[in-house]
């Protein structure tokens, strides 16, 4: 779905549409196509979300990159879509869960082959091979979220709830952008989509998924932030739609949060504060400029 319009604000008038991404649970929507083990990254982007940027923005045979791959899930839904995919990840757990990952849709559908590389997405232009320079179509990527990660729970058998896959990881790796403030984290990000100009083809894409936060009931609006990354690399901002991470009925949408956010809208509401479910992902959309 790609046709509903989303109207802007006075000073933010590029289109916009609704991508209704989320009609299958992100289980089955994940099921035989990633390995058991990539349930436990904290915070994994929709594959749908992932899949409808790529079929609306590349052809195949296109080169797809996530500088910030987690469990590969950019790579793997441009595999299964014909594409080439390469991939960076820091966290070497993560790193070999996506080249796992990659490796499973190499062998289930593509006929192409994705790499992963291991390092901080902000060396980008010395972590990749220097050939990849002005080939990359589609960027399709996501920041940390700071505090606001997805994670599981469990119930022990005193009846308490307890959390686990959580948080990213060593908290006191300074160097991991999941860990620092998000002032530094915007600085962070901005020299990735810096490096990304010179990835990217002329009039290719990049394209970024952002939600906001709260910290102490104050809200951090991470896509405007995000935008403004954008601009200040150079990079032209194009269209800001909304991903859908709620099943979109003919007359509502049925959320589908997780334990975390029902658990603390619950605790804001106890405290007084009106707050609601997230329901969908903005989805920043930015093009390389062409020359």
């Amino acid at each position: 779905m790609h046709d509903a319009p989303i109207t802007a604000s006075s000073d933010d008038r590029r289109p916009g549409s609704v991508w209704a991404t989320a009609q299958a649970a992100p289980a089955s929507q994940r099921k035989h196509r990633y390995t058991p083990e990539s349930t436990a990254h904290p915070a994994k982007m929709l594959p749908a979300i992932a899949a409808h940027a790529i079929a609306h923005y590349t052809e195949p045979g296109d080169l797809v990159l996530d500088p910030m791959c987690g469990i590969g899930t950019t790579l793997v839904e441009a595999l299964a879509a014909g594409r080439r995919a390469l991939g960076v990840e820091y966290e070497p757990h993560w790193v070999q869960i996506a080249r796992d990952n990659v490796a499973l849709a190499s062998e289930n559908s593509s006929t192409h082959q994705g790499a992963v590389y291991s390092g901080d997405a902000r060396q980008l232009l010395t972590l990749l091979p220097a050939d990849c320079r002005g080939q990359v179509s589609l960027v399709v990527t996501s920041p940390p979220y700071g505090p606001s990660v997805h994670g599981q729970v469990i119930t022990t058998p005193k009846k308490t709830v307890q959390k686990f896959h959580h948080r990213y990881g060593n908290t006191l790796d300074r160097a991991n952008l999941a860990n620092i403030g998000h002032h530094r984290l915007l600085a962070g990000f901005t020299r990735i989509l810096t490096a990304l100009r010179v990835l990217v083809k002329p009039g290719g894409h990049v394209v970024v998924t952002a939600r906001p936060w709260r910290e102490h009931s104050e809200l951090i609006d991470l896509p405007s932030q995000v935008l403004a990354c954008g601009r200040q690399a150079g990079l032209i901002p194009t269209e800001r739609c909304v991903a859908l991470l709620a099943r979109a009925t003919d007359t509502e949408l049925i959320a589908r949060g997780s334990f975390f956010q029902r658990d603390f809208i619950r605790k804001q509401r106890e405290a007084g504060l009106p707050l609601h479910l997230i329901a969908h992902e903005d989805v920043l959309i930015f093009r390389a400029p062409s020359t």
